[in-house]
Protein backbone atom coordinates (compact mmCIF):
# COMPACT_ATOMS: atom_id res chain seq x y z
CA UNK A 1 0.00 0.00 0.00
CA UNK A 2 1.16 3.69 -0.78
CA UNK A 3 -0.20 7.13 0.57
CA UNK A 4 -0.07 9.35 -1.74
CA UNK A 5 0.09 13.26 -1.27
CA UNK A 6 -3.97 13.76 -0.12
CA UNK A 7 -3.36 10.41 2.20
CA UNK A 8 -5.54 8.63 0.43
CA UNK A 9 -4.55 5.02 0.37
CA UNK A 10 -3.25 3.43 -2.80
CA UNK A 11 -1.91 0.25 -4.31
CA UNK A 12 0.14 -0.93 -7.30
CA UNK A 13 -1.49 -3.22 -10.15
CA UNK A 14 0.48 -6.34 -8.28
CA UNK A 15 -1.68 -5.60 -5.16
CA UNK A 16 -4.63 -4.90 -6.65
CA UNK A 17 -4.29 -7.67 -8.95
CA UNK A 18 -4.02 -9.93 -5.82
CA UNK A 19 -6.95 -8.40 -3.91
CA UNK A 20 -9.37 -8.85 -6.64
CA UNK A 21 -8.22 -12.16 -8.29
CA UNK A 22 -7.29 -11.10 -11.30
CA UNK A 23 -4.38 -11.34 -13.72
CA UNK A 24 -2.23 -8.50 -14.08
CA UNK A 25 -2.50 -8.42 -17.22
CA UNK A 26 -6.32 -8.69 -17.13
CA UNK A 27 -6.16 -5.34 -14.62
CA UNK A 28 -4.09 -3.72 -17.55
CA UNK A 29 -5.90 -4.30 -20.19
CA UNK A 30 -9.50 -3.23 -18.49
CA UNK A 31 -7.54 -0.07 -17.47
CA UNK A 32 -6.67 0.23 -21.16
CA UNK A 33 -10.49 -0.11 -21.99
CA UNK A 34 -11.83 1.82 -19.77
CA UNK A 35 -13.41 -0.26 -17.46
CA UNK A 36 -11.05 1.30 -14.22
CA UNK A 37 -8.48 4.33 -14.40
CA UNK A 38 -5.84 4.19 -11.74
CA UNK A 39 -5.79 7.63 -9.78
CA UNK A 40 -1.85 8.57 -10.51
CA UNK A 41 1.49 6.96 -11.43
CA UNK A 42 4.69 6.56 -9.07
CA UNK A 43 7.77 8.66 -10.51
CA UNK A 44 9.09 5.36 -12.29
CA UNK A 45 5.52 5.51 -14.45
CA UNK A 46 3.56 2.44 -12.45
CA UNK A 47 0.05 2.94 -11.91
CA UNK A 48 -1.80 3.20 -8.86
CA UNK A 49 -5.48 2.21 -7.77
CA UNK A 50 -7.34 3.89 -4.88
CA UNK A 51 -10.07 1.85 -3.05
CA UNK A 52 -12.83 3.16 -5.23
CA UNK A 53 -10.72 1.53 -8.19
CA UNK A 54 -10.23 -1.64 -6.40
CA UNK A 55 -14.33 -1.47 -5.50
CA UNK A 56 -15.11 -1.17 -8.85
CA UNK A 57 -12.72 -4.34 -10.16
CA UNK A 58 -14.72 -6.31 -7.89
CA UNK A 59 -17.67 -5.39 -9.20
CA UNK A 60 -16.28 -5.52 -12.76
CA UNK A 61 -15.30 -8.91 -12.30
CA UNK A 62 -18.49 -10.26 -11.57
CA UNK A 63 -20.55 -8.83 -14.15
CA UNK A 64 -17.72 -10.26 -16.18
CA UNK A 65 -18.24 -13.53 -14.60
CA UNK A 66 -21.90 -13.24 -15.52
CA UNK A 67 -21.03 -13.15 -18.83
CA UNK A 68 -21.65 -9.19 -19.90
CA UNK A 69 -19.35 -7.55 -22.26
CA UNK A 70 -16.74 -5.07 -21.08
CA UNK A 71 -18.63 -2.69 -22.81
CA UNK A 72 -21.69 -3.33 -20.75
CA UNK A 73 -20.03 -3.57 -17.66
CA UNK A 74 -17.77 0.20 -18.43
CA UNK A 75 -21.19 1.54 -19.51
CA UNK A 76 -23.00 -0.14 -16.35
CA UNK A 77 -20.54 0.98 -13.90
CA UNK A 78 -20.04 4.88 -15.93
CA UNK A 79 -23.98 4.83 -14.97
CA UNK A 80 -25.24 3.97 -11.81
CA UNK A 81 -28.94 4.32 -11.98
CA UNK A 82 -28.46 1.78 -15.38
CA UNK A 83 -26.49 -1.09 -12.69
CA UNK A 84 -29.65 -2.70 -12.02
CA UNK A 85 -31.15 -2.88 -15.16
CA UNK A 86 -28.33 -4.28 -16.87
CA UNK A 87 -28.22 -6.53 -13.87
CA UNK A 88 -31.96 -7.58 -14.24
CA UNK A 89 -30.88 -7.94 -18.07
CA UNK A 90 -28.08 -10.39 -17.64
CA UNK A 91 -30.02 -12.50 -14.08
CA UNK A 92 -33.05 -13.06 -16.73
CA UNK A 93 -30.29 -14.31 -19.28
CA UNK A 94 -28.68 -16.11 -16.81
CA UNK A 95 -32.02 -17.90 -15.63
CA UNK A 96 -32.70 -19.01 -19.38
CA UNK A 97 -29.39 -20.67 -18.93
CA UNK A 98 -30.41 -22.21 -15.86
CA UNK A 99 -33.55 -23.54 -17.51
CA UNK A 100 -31.15 -25.04 -20.71
CA UNK A 101 -28.66 -26.90 -18.44
CA UNK A 102 -31.40 -28.49 -16.23
CA UNK A 103 -33.29 -30.12 -19.29
CA UNK A 104 -29.47 -31.22 -20.30
CA UNK A 105 -29.43 -32.66 -16.82
CA UNK A 106 -32.88 -34.46 -17.45
CA UNK A 107 -32.00 -36.15 -20.40
CA UNK A 108 -28.55 -36.77 -19.56
CA UNK A 109 -30.51 -38.73 -16.33
CA UNK A 110 -32.93 -40.37 -18.50
CA UNK A 111 -30.53 -41.69 -20.90
CA UNK A 112 -28.50 -43.23 -17.95
CA UNK A 113 -31.55 -44.93 -16.79
CA UNK A 114 -31.54 -46.49 -20.63
CA UNK A 115 -29.72 -49.95 -21.61
CA UNK A 116 -26.55 -48.70 -24.51
CA UNK A 117 -28.68 -48.71 -27.33
CA UNK A 118 -31.58 -46.93 -25.95
CA UNK A 119 -29.43 -44.42 -24.33
CA UNK A 120 -27.50 -44.05 -27.45
CA UNK A 121 -30.69 -43.63 -29.41
CA UNK A 122 -31.66 -40.52 -27.43
CA UNK A 123 -28.20 -38.90 -27.09
CA UNK A 124 -28.29 -38.78 -31.30
CA UNK A 125 -32.13 -37.24 -31.29
CA UNK A 126 -31.22 -35.03 -28.64
CA UNK A 127 -28.00 -33.67 -30.38
CA UNK A 128 -29.80 -33.01 -33.21
CA UNK A 129 -31.82 -30.25 -31.91
CA UNK A 130 -30.92 -27.65 -28.84
CA UNK A 131 -33.66 -25.99 -27.11
CA UNK A 132 -33.07 -23.00 -28.42
CA UNK A 133 -33.66 -24.45 -31.49
CA UNK A 134 -36.78 -26.26 -30.84
CA UNK A 135 -37.83 -23.26 -29.33
CA UNK A 136 -37.25 -20.72 -32.45
CA UNK A 137 -38.73 -24.03 -34.40
CA UNK A 138 -42.07 -23.98 -32.51
CA UNK A 139 -42.68 -20.32 -33.23
CA UNK A 140 -41.98 -20.88 -36.82
CA UNK A 141 -44.54 -23.68 -37.22
CA UNK A 142 -47.18 -21.74 -35.11
CA UNK A 143 -47.07 -18.72 -37.67
CA UNK A 144 -46.61 -21.00 -40.68
CA UNK A 145 -49.39 -23.13 -39.58
CA UNK A 146 -51.84 -20.83 -37.97
CA UNK A 147 -51.35 -17.40 -39.40
CA UNK A 148 -54.22 -14.96 -39.29
CA UNK A 149 -56.39 -17.63 -38.36
CA UNK A 150 -58.88 -16.85 -35.23
CA UNK A 151 -58.13 -20.35 -33.25
CA UNK A 152 -57.18 -19.50 -29.78
CA UNK A 153 -56.97 -22.57 -28.54
CA UNK A 154 -54.68 -23.88 -31.29
CA UNK A 155 -52.42 -20.98 -30.92
CA UNK A 156 -51.97 -21.44 -26.94
CA UNK A 157 -51.39 -25.44 -27.38
CA UNK A 158 -48.83 -24.67 -30.00
CA UNK A 159 -47.03 -21.98 -27.67
CA UNK A 160 -47.25 -24.73 -24.71
CA UNK A 161 -45.27 -27.11 -27.29
CA UNK A 162 -42.40 -25.19 -26.76
CA UNK A 163 -41.99 -24.90 -23.16
CA UNK A 164 -39.67 -26.13 -21.21
CA UNK A 165 -39.44 -29.22 -19.30
CA UNK A 166 -40.32 -29.53 -15.93
CA UNK A 167 -37.07 -28.66 -13.31
CA UNK A 168 -37.55 -32.64 -12.26
CA UNK A 169 -38.87 -34.31 -15.22
CA UNK A 170 -40.08 -38.17 -15.12
CA UNK A 171 -38.64 -40.21 -17.70
CA UNK A 172 -41.66 -40.40 -20.22
CA UNK A 173 -41.71 -36.71 -19.77
CA UNK A 174 -38.59 -36.25 -21.57
CA UNK A 175 -39.34 -38.89 -23.98
CA UNK A 176 -42.56 -36.68 -24.93
CA UNK A 177 -40.62 -33.21 -25.34
CA UNK A 178 -37.78 -34.84 -27.63
CA UNK A 179 -40.88 -36.69 -29.37
CA UNK A 180 -42.54 -33.47 -29.75
CA UNK A 181 -39.80 -31.54 -31.38
CA UNK A 182 -39.23 -34.59 -34.02
CA UNK A 183 -43.18 -34.25 -34.42
CA UNK A 184 -43.10 -30.60 -35.31
CA UNK A 185 -39.64 -31.19 -37.47
CA UNK A 186 -41.15 -34.42 -39.38
CA UNK A 187 -43.54 -32.36 -41.80
CA UNK A 188 -46.61 -34.01 -41.45
CA UNK A 189 -48.06 -32.23 -38.13
CA UNK A 190 -48.11 -29.00 -40.32
CA UNK A 191 -50.98 -29.50 -43.11
CA UNK A 192 -52.87 -31.60 -40.52
CA UNK A 193 -53.08 -29.18 -37.69
CA UNK A 194 -53.69 -25.93 -40.57
CA UNK A 195 -56.91 -28.54 -42.03
CA UNK A 196 -58.03 -28.95 -38.43
CA UNK A 197 -57.98 -25.17 -37.32
CA UNK A 198 -59.12 -24.07 -40.78
CA UNK A 199 -62.60 -26.49 -39.64
CA UNK A 200 -62.52 -24.45 -36.66
CA UNK A 201 -62.16 -21.17 -37.89
CA UNK A 202 -64.84 -21.85 -40.25
CA UNK A 203 -67.34 -22.88 -37.46
CA UNK A 204 -66.08 -20.17 -35.01
CA UNK A 205 -64.45 -22.83 -32.19
CA UNK A 206 -62.63 -20.75 -31.06
CA UNK A 207 -61.74 -20.64 -26.85
CA UNK A 208 -63.26 -23.44 -25.23
CA UNK A 209 -64.19 -22.28 -21.71
CA UNK A 210 -64.34 -25.29 -18.75
CA UNK A 211 -67.86 -26.09 -19.50
CA UNK A 212 -67.43 -26.42 -23.41
CA UNK A 213 -63.95 -28.61 -22.67
CA UNK A 214 -65.94 -31.01 -20.30
CA UNK A 215 -68.94 -31.63 -22.72
CA UNK A 216 -67.11 -32.76 -25.21
CA UNK A 217 -65.23 -34.80 -23.29
CA UNK A 218 -68.10 -36.16 -21.86
CA UNK A 219 -69.64 -36.25 -25.68
CA UNK A 220 -66.50 -38.20 -27.25
CA UNK A 221 -66.89 -40.55 -23.78
CA UNK A 222 -70.66 -41.58 -24.69
CA UNK A 223 -70.00 -41.89 -28.66
CA UNK A 224 -66.43 -44.06 -28.61
CA UNK A 225 -68.55 -46.15 -26.13
CA UNK A 226 -71.29 -46.71 -28.41
CA UNK A 227 -69.33 -47.63 -31.29
CA UNK A 228 -67.01 -50.00 -28.82
CA UNK A 229 -70.00 -51.71 -28.19
CA UNK A 230 -71.23 -52.04 -31.76
CA UNK A 231 -67.75 -53.50 -32.62
CA UNK A 232 -67.51 -55.73 -29.69
CA UNK A 233 -71.42 -57.29 -31.01
CA UNK A 234 -69.61 -57.62 -34.35
CA UNK A 235 -71.55 -55.24 -36.42
CA UNK A 236 -69.84 -54.26 -39.15
CA UNK A 237 -69.32 -50.41 -40.07
CA UNK A 238 -70.72 -50.39 -43.78
CA UNK A 239 -73.75 -52.94 -42.41
CA UNK A 240 -77.05 -51.54 -41.81
CA UNK A 241 -76.82 -52.61 -38.43
CA UNK A 242 -74.85 -50.27 -37.86
CA UNK A 243 -77.53 -47.32 -38.61
CA UNK A 244 -79.16 -48.03 -34.73
CA UNK A 245 -75.55 -47.07 -33.79
CA UNK A 246 -75.55 -43.94 -35.85
CA UNK A 247 -78.65 -42.76 -34.67
CA UNK A 248 -77.67 -42.64 -31.14
CA UNK A 249 -74.53 -41.08 -31.58
CA UNK A 250 -76.52 -38.32 -33.61
CA UNK A 251 -79.46 -37.79 -31.21
CA UNK A 252 -76.05 -37.38 -28.37
CA UNK A 253 -74.23 -35.11 -30.91
CA UNK A 254 -77.63 -32.63 -31.92
CA UNK A 255 -78.31 -30.58 -28.33
CA UNK A 256 -74.48 -30.30 -28.13
CA UNK A 257 -72.13 -27.31 -28.48
CA UNK A 258 -70.11 -29.47 -30.72
CA UNK A 259 -73.05 -29.56 -33.55
CA UNK A 260 -71.96 -26.69 -35.51
CA UNK A 261 -75.32 -25.57 -36.99
CA UNK A 262 -77.71 -25.18 -34.59
CA UNK A 263 -80.51 -25.26 -36.82
CA UNK A 264 -80.19 -28.54 -37.60
CA UNK A 265 -82.23 -30.09 -34.47
CA UNK A 266 -83.17 -33.77 -36.12
CA UNK A 267 -81.48 -37.57 -37.88
CA UNK A 268 -81.00 -36.82 -41.27
CA UNK A 269 -79.31 -36.77 -44.18
CA UNK A 270 -78.21 -32.98 -43.07
CA UNK A 271 -77.13 -34.19 -39.52
CA UNK A 272 -74.66 -36.79 -40.60
CA UNK A 273 -73.61 -34.98 -43.69
CA UNK A 274 -72.40 -32.80 -41.13
CA UNK A 275 -71.07 -34.58 -38.20
CA UNK A 276 -69.12 -36.78 -41.28
CA UNK A 277 -67.83 -33.49 -41.76
CA UNK A 278 -66.81 -32.64 -38.28
CA UNK A 279 -64.94 -36.13 -37.80
CA UNK A 280 -63.28 -36.16 -41.25
CA UNK A 281 -62.02 -33.08 -40.28
CA UNK A 282 -60.41 -34.29 -36.37
CA UNK A 283 -59.11 -37.25 -37.97
CA UNK A 284 -56.11 -36.55 -38.32
CA UNK A 285 -53.67 -39.39 -35.90
CA UNK A 286 -50.92 -36.59 -35.39
CA UNK A 287 -52.37 -33.63 -33.90
CA UNK A 288 -53.78 -36.76 -31.96
CA UNK A 289 -50.71 -37.53 -30.67
CA UNK A 290 -49.47 -33.97 -30.60
CA UNK A 291 -52.11 -33.76 -27.93
CA UNK A 292 -50.96 -36.55 -26.16
CA UNK A 293 -47.75 -35.59 -25.58
CA UNK A 294 -48.86 -31.85 -24.19
CA UNK A 295 -50.61 -33.87 -21.51
CA UNK A 296 -47.57 -36.07 -20.68
CA UNK A 297 -45.36 -32.71 -20.78
CA UNK A 298 -47.83 -30.95 -18.47
CA UNK A 299 -48.43 -34.18 -15.87
CA UNK A 300 -52.00 -34.54 -17.07
CA UNK A 301 -53.62 -37.99 -18.03
CA UNK A 302 -53.37 -38.86 -21.82
CA UNK A 303 -56.56 -39.22 -23.28
CA UNK A 304 -56.67 -43.01 -25.18
CA UNK A 305 -56.20 -42.44 -28.71
CA UNK A 306 -59.72 -42.87 -30.70
CA UNK A 307 -58.75 -43.04 -34.37
CA UNK A 308 -60.20 -46.74 -34.77
CA UNK A 309 -63.82 -45.50 -33.06
CA UNK A 310 -63.38 -42.67 -35.46
CA UNK A 311 -62.65 -44.64 -38.98
CA UNK A 312 -65.28 -46.86 -37.85
CA UNK A 313 -67.96 -44.00 -37.00
CA UNK A 314 -67.16 -41.95 -40.65
CA UNK A 315 -67.82 -46.06 -42.53
CA UNK A 316 -70.64 -45.95 -40.50
CA UNK A 317 -72.01 -42.31 -41.78
CA UNK A 318 -70.74 -42.30 -45.22
CA UNK A 319 -72.62 -45.99 -45.74
CA UNK A 320 -76.00 -45.07 -43.99
CA UNK A 321 -76.20 -41.38 -44.89
CA UNK A 322 -79.59 -41.31 -44.02
CA UNK A 323 -81.71 -43.37 -41.83
CA UNK A 324 -82.58 -46.83 -43.37
CA UNK A 325 -80.97 -45.57 -46.45
CA UNK A 326 -78.46 -48.73 -46.54
CA UNK A 327 -80.72 -50.74 -45.33
CA UNK A 328 -83.09 -49.83 -48.22
CA UNK A 329 -80.12 -50.16 -50.75
CA UNK A 330 -79.40 -53.90 -50.11
CA UNK A 331 -82.56 -54.56 -50.12
CA UNK A 332 -83.37 -53.40 -53.73
CA UNK A 333 -79.98 -55.20 -54.73
CA UNK A 334 -81.26 -58.31 -52.99
CA UNK A 335 -84.90 -58.08 -54.74
CA UNK A 336 -82.74 -57.43 -58.40
CA UNK A 337 -82.09 -61.63 -57.93
CA UNK A 338 -78.78 -60.70 -60.12
CA UNK A 339 -75.56 -62.01 -59.07
CA UNK A 340 -72.64 -60.22 -60.50
CA UNK A 341 -69.76 -63.13 -59.19
CA UNK A 342 -69.41 -65.78 -61.55
CA UNK A 343 -70.39 -68.84 -60.50
CA UNK A 344 -72.73 -66.41 -57.66
CA UNK A 345 -70.77 -64.72 -54.91
CA UNK A 346 -71.11 -67.97 -52.19
CA UNK A 347 -68.29 -69.97 -54.70
CA UNK A 348 -66.35 -66.87 -54.68
CA UNK A 349 -66.29 -66.68 -50.78
CA UNK A 350 -65.61 -70.48 -51.34
CA UNK A 351 -62.08 -69.74 -53.45
CA UNK A 352 -61.08 -67.10 -51.09
CA UNK A 353 -61.14 -69.83 -47.82
CA UNK A 354 -59.61 -72.32 -50.00
CA UNK A 355 -56.67 -69.62 -50.87
CA UNK A 356 -56.17 -68.79 -47.35
CA UNK A 357 -56.30 -72.29 -45.89
CA UNK A 358 -53.40 -72.95 -48.40
CA UNK A 359 -51.28 -70.32 -46.67
CA UNK A 360 -52.71 -71.03 -42.92
CA UNK A 361 -51.75 -74.42 -43.48
CA UNK A 362 -48.03 -73.55 -44.68
CA UNK A 363 -47.53 -71.81 -41.70
CA UNK A 364 -45.56 -73.31 -38.62
CA UNK A 365 -45.62 -72.68 -34.84
CA UNK A 366 -41.84 -71.20 -34.79
CA UNK A 367 -43.31 -68.35 -37.23
CA UNK A 368 -46.01 -67.25 -34.61
CA UNK A 369 -43.62 -64.45 -33.71
CA UNK A 370 -42.68 -62.79 -37.09
CA UNK A 371 -43.75 -59.30 -37.83
CA UNK A 372 -46.38 -58.62 -40.54
CA UNK A 373 -46.93 -55.75 -42.77
CA UNK A 374 -49.30 -54.69 -40.26
CA UNK A 375 -48.22 -52.49 -37.12
CA UNK A 376 -47.82 -54.07 -33.96
CA UNK A 377 -49.24 -57.69 -35.59
CA UNK A 378 -47.31 -61.02 -35.82
CA UNK A 379 -48.27 -64.19 -37.54
CA UNK A 380 -50.14 -65.32 -34.95
CA UNK A 381 -52.12 -62.33 -34.08
CA UNK A 382 -52.78 -62.45 -38.28
CA UNK A 383 -54.03 -66.00 -37.81
CA UNK A 384 -55.59 -65.34 -35.29
CA UNK A 385 -57.72 -62.56 -37.07
CA UNK A 386 -58.69 -64.80 -39.75
CA UNK A 387 -60.43 -67.33 -37.61
CA UNK A 388 -62.24 -64.41 -36.46
CA UNK A 389 -63.44 -63.34 -39.10
CA UNK A 390 -65.43 -66.42 -40.00
CA UNK A 391 -66.28 -67.05 -37.07
CA UNK A 392 -67.99 -63.47 -36.62
CA UNK A 393 -69.87 -63.37 -39.95
CA UNK A 394 -70.62 -66.80 -39.60
CA UNK A 395 -72.63 -65.93 -36.48
CA UNK A 396 -73.43 -63.02 -38.30
CA UNK A 397 -75.02 -65.03 -41.11
CA UNK A 398 -77.23 -66.88 -38.80
CA UNK A 399 -78.63 -63.95 -36.41
CA UNK A 400 -76.50 -65.31 -33.35
CA UNK A 401 -73.35 -62.73 -33.33
CA UNK A 402 -70.08 -64.63 -31.17
CA UNK A 403 -70.04 -63.52 -26.95
CA UNK A 404 -66.38 -63.31 -27.40
CA UNK A 405 -64.61 -60.86 -28.25
CA UNK A 406 -62.00 -60.17 -30.54
CA UNK A 407 -59.17 -59.92 -28.48
CA UNK A 408 -59.71 -63.33 -27.52
CA UNK A 409 -57.45 -66.33 -28.63
CA UNK A 410 -59.41 -68.51 -31.17
CA UNK A 411 -56.35 -70.28 -32.54
CA UNK A 412 -55.20 -72.78 -29.37
CA UNK A 413 -53.13 -75.11 -30.11
CA UNK A 414 -54.09 -75.79 -33.67
CA UNK A 415 -54.30 -73.49 -35.73
CA UNK A 416 -55.16 -75.54 -38.98
CA UNK A 417 -58.19 -76.81 -37.24
CA UNK A 418 -59.31 -73.50 -35.67
CA UNK A 419 -59.13 -72.21 -38.87
CA UNK A 420 -60.81 -75.01 -40.82
CA UNK A 421 -63.92 -75.32 -38.38
CA UNK A 422 -64.41 -71.82 -38.06
CA UNK A 423 -64.64 -71.32 -42.08
CA UNK A 424 -66.55 -74.69 -42.39
CA UNK A 425 -69.15 -73.27 -40.20
CA UNK A 426 -69.01 -69.79 -41.96
CA UNK A 427 -69.92 -71.84 -45.34
CA UNK A 428 -72.65 -73.74 -43.78
CA UNK A 429 -74.24 -70.70 -42.20
CA UNK A 430 -73.97 -68.88 -45.59
CA UNK A 431 -75.26 -71.95 -47.35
Amino acid sequence: MYTDDSSRPTWSIGAVARQTGLPVKVVRHWSDVGVVAPVGRTAGGYRRYDTAGVARLHLARTLRDLGMGLGEIRAALDREDGLAEVAAAHAEALEAQIRQLRTHQAVLRTVTRRTTHEGLALMTRTAHMSPDERRKLVHGFLTDTLGDLDVPHFREGLLAAGADLPEDPADEQVDAWLELGELIADGQLRPAMRRIAEYAARHGQGVQDSGMAEEMRALTDTWTARVREATRAGIAADSPAADQTVADIIAAWLPSRANADPTVTSDGPEARTLLHEQLTAASEPVVERFWQLLCVLGGRPAPAGIAEEGQWLTTALRANPAPGARNARLESLYADGTDPWPGGVLAACLRVQDTVGTLVRATVPDQFELPTPCEDWTVRDLLDHLVWENIIWGGLAQGTPPTDGHGDDHLGDNHIAAFETAAAKAREAFR
